[in-house]
C-alpha cells in the first residue's frame, strides 16, 4: 500500500541540501532563526497552548514527538539578497501531518516581517491522539474508525473501485477549527465529478467528508528530434557506447524519457521494467506517430525547455530545485468511467510526467505532447515543492492557474515560429485550444471572475480547471492589461474585465512572472484563496520594485478586474 508520505511529501533537507533553495546567507541559520521566531510570536503563528507545544522540532509522521506539541518540518528556504529570509514549515501536531497548517516566516536582521498561514486557529487535540506502535488512534473521542473511513470514502468516489489504501490520521485545519480526519486515497474508474485517483479526508468524529482532492493533476550527445509538433530539433542525450544513445539529458539532471508502452498512469508509477528510448543513430523519430520514438522527441524538447525556464528567469535549478531532472513516460492511457483514454498528460504525485497519445474523436484527437502542456504539468510539480497549493476551493483555482501561467511563459520562452507564443493553452494539440486565459469562460464552462463566496470543493461546477479561469485572466492583465488579444479580435476591452476598468497597461510578461514566481515560492500556503493571493501578490511586486511602486498598483488594478478585491 502506498504510504500518506507519498501524498504529503516532507522532505527531510539536510544543511548542504538546503543551499541549493537559497539565494545568499546560511539557511541552516535561517532555519533556527524562524524556529526561534515561532516560539516567540505562538498567536501569530497558530500554535497550540499548554505543555510543550511551544518546544518546536523536526518531526515527521513517525517522529518520537511531544504528546502536545506542534512541531515543524522545514520544506524550504529562499534568502533574498537584502538579507530578507523566507523559510517554510510543514506543520505537525503530536506527530500527526497538519493539513492546511503549513507557515511561512518572513524575517529580517532576526525580527519577524510577516508569517504566512491560513491555519484559523491553534490545534487542541493532543488529549485525543494515541498511540499503537508507531500507527497513531483516536483515542478519548468518538471515532468512525480507519476502516469505515475508506469505506466512506469508496463510498463517495461512487464509480468502479479498484484498489483503496489504509486511511491514515491526520489533523485537518482547511477553512475549519482543526480536527482529526482520516485521510484516505482511492483508485478506480474515473467520472464526470473526478479523475482516477482521489484523496478524501473523512472527520474522524462524525464520518462527514471534509475535502476531495484529484491526485493527477491533468491534461552528453547532441542528437536531432525529428518531433511530431516543431519540426527537426536538437536534443541533449547521453552516449553510453559506440553508436549506443539513451533518451537522457545529463546537462539538465539527467530527466529522461521512457514508453509507457500503453499502461494506464496508475500502472506506470507501480512498473519496474518500462524501457527508458535508446537509438544506434542518434535520430530519434519520423515526424510521425508511425515511430513511438517521434512524440518522445516532443516531450524530450519540453523537459528542456521547462528546465531552462526556470533556470534562466528564476535561477530555480530544476522542479525541485535540487538538481534533479524528470523522468516522463510516453504512451499512456489514463483510467475512464467508459474505459481508457490516451487524451490528456499529468503530473503523478510520484514526481513523474505522463502523457497520453490522444483520442480519436475526442476532443484531443492528437499527443497530448506540446511544449505549454509540459510546462503546465511540471509546474504543478515547482507549486508542490513551494506553496503545495490544495486542489480544490481557490487554492485548486490557484494551482492549476499557475501551471497555465508557466506554461504559457515557456511557450514564449521556446520562441517556436511552429507554437508561437499566445495566452491560449494547448493551441498546437487541438484547434482552438484548451483554455483562453483572458476569457476563460468562452468555453462555457469556466469563471473569468470571482464569484461572491470563492469557490468550494463541494460545489462540482467548482473544478480548478475552470475556477482557474479567475486567475490566468488576472496574469493575462497584469501582463497585457486589458487589450485585445490578436488570438481573438473579436473581442472588446470592455469584455477583458469584471469592472469596467480597461484604462490601466499592464506590465509584460517578464514583471508578470517574477512576480508570480515570488508570490507563489514565498507567500502563498496551502489553503490560499484568491483574496489571500492578491495580497500576497501586492507583496511581491512591493519586495521587487519598491512599496507604492507603480507594479504594486498594476497588480492591485489586475486583481480588481477580475473581482478580486
Amino acid at each position: 500500500m502506498k504510504k500518506l508520505s507519498r501524498l504529503l511529501p516532507v522532505t527531510a533537507i539536510t544543511v548542504a541540501s538546503l543551499s541549493a533553495f537559497a539565494q545568499a546567507g546560511d539557511p541552516s541559520a535561517a532555519v533556527d532563526k524562524a524556529l526561534q521566531l515561532i516560539q516567540q510570536n505562538p498567536s501569530a503563528f497558530s500554535l497550540a497552548t499548554g505543555g510543550t507545544a511551544r518546544t518546536l522540532k523536526f518531526a515527521g509522521p513517525q517522529a518520537n514527538a511531544p504528546a502536545d506539541g506542534d512541531q515543524f518540518q522545514v520544506r524550504d528556504v529562499i534568502v533574498d539578497p537584502d538579507g530578507t529570509e523566507h523559510v517554510r514549515f510543514d506543520r505537525f501536531h503530536a506527530g500527526l501531518p497538519v493539513i492546511g497548517g503549513d507557515v511561512v516566516v518572513h524575517s529580517r536582521n532576526g525580527q519577524l516581517k510577516q508569517a504566512s498561514l491560513t491555519q484559523p486557529a491553534p490545534i487542541n487535540l493532543a488529549a485525543a491522539i494515541g498511540k499503537v506502535g508507531n500507527r497513531a488512534v483516536v483515542r478519548n473521542a468518538p471515532d468512525v474508525g480507519a476502516s469505515r473511513a475508506t469505506r466512506i470514502a469508496a463510498a463517495r468516489f461512487n464509480s468502479d473501485v479498484r484498489r483503496v489504501d489504509d486511511a491514515e490520521l491526520v489533523v485537518f485545519a482547511r477553512d475549519v477549527a482543526p480536527v482529526l480526519a482520516y485521510a484516505v486515497r482511492v483508485y478506480g474508474k474515473a467520472t464526470e465529478a473526478h479523475g482516477d485517483a482521489v484523496l478524501y479526508y473523512v472527520d474522524a468524529r462524525t464520518g462527514t467528508v471534509l475535502d476531495a482532492q484529484d491526485l493527477i493533476k491533468t491534461a552528453a550527445a547532441t542528437g536531432t528530434g525529428r518531433s511530431l509538433y516543431y519540426g527537426n530539433l536538437t536534443l541533449t542525450t547521453d552516449q553510453t557506447g559506440t553508436n549506443a544513445y539513451r533518451m537522457l539529458d545529463p546537462g539538465r539532471g539527467s530527466g529522461s524519457v521512457y514508453d509507457g508502452r500503453g499502461l494506464s498512469s496508475d500502472d506506470v508509477e507501480q512498473a519496474t521494467d518500462l524501457p527508458i528510448f535508446t537509438s544506434s543513430t542518434n535520430v530519434w523519430g519520423n515526424n510521425t506517430t508511425t515511430d513511438r520514438q517521434t512524440v518522445a522527441a516532443d516531450i524530450d524538447y519540453g523537459l528542456a525547455l521547462t528546465w531552462d525556464y526556470y533556470k534562466t528567469t528564476h535561477n530555480r535549478n530544476g522542479i525541485f530545485n535540487d538538481g534533479r531532472g524528470v523522468k516522463s513516460y510516453a504512451h499512456v492511457v489514463f483510467n475512464t468511467g467508459s474505459g481508457t483514454t490516451g487524451a490528456n498528460a499529468a503530473w503523478l504525485s510520484s514526481h513523474v510526467m505522463v502523457y497520453g497519445d490522444g483520442d480519436p474523436g475526442t476532443r484531443l484527437p492528437k499527443p497530448v505532447v506540446s511544449v505549454d502542456v509540459a510546462g503546465h504539468e511540471m509546474s504543478h510539480g515547482v507549486t508542490e515543492a513551494t506553496a503545495n497549493l490544495n486542489y480544490s476551493g481557490d487554492a485548486g483555482g490557484l494551482n492549476e492557474s499557475t501551471s497555465d501561467i508557466f506554461g504559457t511563459l515557456v511557450k514564449y520562452y521556446a520562441n517556436n515560429p511552429n507554437d508561437p507564443g499566445n495566452y491560449v493553452i494547448g493551441a498546437r494539440v487541438v484547434s482552438g485550444g484548451l483554455r483562453k486565459m483572458y476569457k476563460q469562460d468562452l468555453d462555457g464552462r469556466s469563471f473569468s471572475c470571482y464569484p461572491s463566496g470563492g469557490f468550494s470543493w463541494s460545489n462540482p461546477r467548482h473544478d480548478p480547471h475552470f475556477t482557474s479561469g479567475v486567475g490566468n485572466r488576472f496574469f493575462y492583465l497584469l501582463s497585457e492589461g486589458p487589450s485585445v488579444p490578436s488570438t481573438d479580435t473579436g473581442l472588446s476591452k470592455a469584455q477583458l474585465v469584471c469592472n469596467g476598468d480597461t484604462t490601466f497597461s499592464g506590465l509584460g510578461r517578464e514583471k508578470a512572472g517574477k512576480i508570480w514566481y515570488r508570490t507563489l515560492t514565498v507567500y502563498l500556503n496551502a489553503n490560499s484563496s484568491y483574496p489571500n493571493a492578491r495580497r500576497a501578490s501586492i507583496q511581491a511586486a512591493n519586495d521587487l520594485y519598491g512599496a507604492n511602486s507603480a507594479e504594486s498598483a498594476t497588480v492591485a488594478r489586475a486583481w480588481s478586474a477580475v473581482g478580486v478585491n
